[in-house]
């Protein structure tokens, strides 16, 4: 019964473990650092902004019977799909290069028999190479359990990590419901408006519909289930936010991305001695080899998802459905598991800074953009009983506002 309960649940956490990577580690806890537990509040409305948009995903898809990938090519026709499709190479570039830098910087922390950068690189061609053969020979199921092992490993950790630092129950209740931004004249906005950003994921949130066509969910029906595990999903990735706020505001650290969480790992060691510091760095690298297993696993969905609308996957003509179900046996969906494991490797010796600029620019108009088309797809008449409620549109509004607001200050 218990292993069934989960099961259900499961989607929702797979989607929470995916958008929980290194960058969402170091900003989390360079903000606590930076800011202390005062910006708590920041964690948990960035939870709510990703659980609406997930929601609405998985609402459109259970409603309409095909992908909301689906919905938007239909919609907007070749401009969508020529813009997402580049849009995604970049991004996957961009991601990959930086999951398999953190895996190896993490397990090198923890296993250091290489001088150097050499760490790094062996480590992060291993750590991807590895969770390509995880995901491509076990299939879902093997990944499911994987994942399992890898969220379990890091949520234990860092939360008792952040319970051993407890700095109180007045700040943390203070931190949650009083809304307020210490130093926001300095660089205090610009921090806990990353982390608000960074709470759960951008483009990985897709990959729940494809998740949930695992799970056999197919209709209307199964909407409040979805509700359900991604309520337990976001709920635990909300925790796992707020605890690493809690333990990067009980030390001061410098930094960057990996290395960052390197330097407060070493820090920890003063107020938790060895083992706290041993523990907290297997922490870190579960999520963000967990993190790395899930955007191996589901973002190649999306890719395929896109080609096939492009009339180069000629395995699957008999409708949507369907084509949802087998995305996986196509060529594309294969070539593109295997190149986002490898091509990304280059950024181990080259840097790409001036096309990294670019691509920031564009991934800064996603989340507004997915917001919109949200709100305008999940209130159509078509959706019937289905359509999105007045808090979920509400929260959908504040979201397409928030970040259209970031989006203006960053570029004008």
């Amino acid at each position: 019964m218990a292993s069934k309960r989960f099961s259900i649940i499961l989607p929702g956490i797979l989607i929470a473990a995916t958008g929980v990577g290194a960058g969402d580690l170091a900003t989390a806890g360079f903000s606590g650092s930076q800011l202390g537990v005062a910006i708590l509040w920041a964690v948990v409305l960035g939870g709510l902004f990703k659980f609406a948009l997930t929601e609405g995903i998985a609402r459109w898809q259970l409603v309409n019977g095909d992908s909301f990938i689906d919905g938007l090519a239909f919609k907007y026709g070749a401009v969508f799909i020529y813009v997402f499709l580049a849009y995604l190479l970049m991004w996957s570039f961009f991601v990959g290069s930086a999951l398999i830098s953190a895996s190896g910087v993490a397990l090198h922390a923890i296993l250091p028999v290489f001088d150097g950068e050499t760490g790094k690189i062996v480590f992060g061609i291993l750590c991807s190479i590895v969770g390509l053969l995880l995901v491509r020979v076990g299939q879902f199921a093997l990944f499911e359990k994987v994942m399992t092992v890898s969220i379990g490993v890091m949520f234990v950790i860092v939360v008792a990590t952040a319970l051993l630092l407890w700095p109180g129950a007045n700040d943390i209740l203070s931190g949650l419901f009083i809304p307020k931004i210490p130093n926001i004249d300095g660089n205090g906005l610009g921090w806990t408006v990353a982390l608000i950003g960074g709470v759960g994921g951008t483009l990985t949130i897709f990959s729940y519909g494809y998740w949930i066509r695992e799970k056999q969910r197919m209709s209307a029906a199964d909407i409040h289930i979805c509700r359900l595990d991604l309520f337990v999903g976001y709920s635990a990735t909300v925790i796992f936010g707020l605890a690493m706020v809690i333990i990067g505001s009980t030390v001061s650290v410098e930094g960057r991305g990996t290395g960052l969480i390197i330097n407060l790992a070493n820090s920890l060691q003063d107020s938790l001695g060895d083992v706290g510091k041993w523990l907290f760095l297997i922490g870190a690298f579960c999520a963000i080899f967990s993190s790395l297993l899930g955007v191996w696993q589901a973002v190649p969905y999306l890719f395929a998802d896109i080609i096939r609308h492009l009339g180069f996957n000629k395995a699957n003509h008999e409708g949507a459905t369907v084509r949802l179900e087998n995305l996986d046996q196509t060529a594309s969906y294969r070539w593109f598991q295997i190149a986002i494991a490898f091509i990304p490797m280059v950024s181990l010796w080259v840097s790409f800074k001036e096309v990294q600029k670019f691509y920031a620019i564009v991934g800064t108009f996603f989340m507004p953009f997915l917001a919109l088309a949200l709100l305008i797809f999940n209130n159509r008449d078509s959706m019937k009983d289905n359509k999105s409620g007045w808090f979920l549109n509400a929260v959908l509004l504040t979201t397409l506002l928030f970040f259209s607001y970031i989006g203006f200050k960053r570029f004008f």
